[in-house]
């Protein structure tokens, strides 16, 4: 992926609008995707998840390789 504002992060942002997680799996950050796809599965059981969904969809379209 070519950094933040690219064709790679947009799409990286639309997977995690739709599975929270799946866009940072995209850009190859196996951690990262497990950590927000499970503490989303866990706190859409109190209607918080929403709150790690965005972050999600930020995360990855911010997102600036090294």
């Amino acid at each position: 992926m070519a950094g933040q504002g690219s064709a790679g992060n947009v799409l990286a942002a639309l997977c995690s609008f739709f599975i929270p997680g799946l866009g940072q799996l995209l850009q190859g950050r196996l951690l990262m995707a497990i950590i927000q796809f499970c503490l989303a599965a866990i706190l859409w059981f109190f209607l918080l998840g929403w709150i790690i969904h965005l972050w999600s969809i930020l995360d990855a379209a911010l997102f600036k390789p090294r």
